[in-house]
């Protein structure tokens, strides 16, 4: 499994796996494997990135 957690920054976008009415999110920032991300649907949410793997958005 590779830690796509690792490779996020600041304004990639993302997906929640398990919460997809949150719609897309921007990744605000990455520290220490919490990844704050602004969803469209949801607000700000912290997301744990040893817990969750968030999928990237490609446009």
């Amino acid at each position: 499994m590779t830690d796509i957690t690792a490779i996020l920054e600041p304004g990639m976008l993302v997906r929640h796996p398990d919460q997809p009415d949150w719609g897309i999110g921007q990744v605000q920032s990455n520290i220490g494997g919490k990844v704050t991300v602004n969803f469209r649907e949801e607000g700000k949410k912290v997301i744990d990135g040893k817990r969750v793997m968030l999928v990237i958005v490609v446009n």
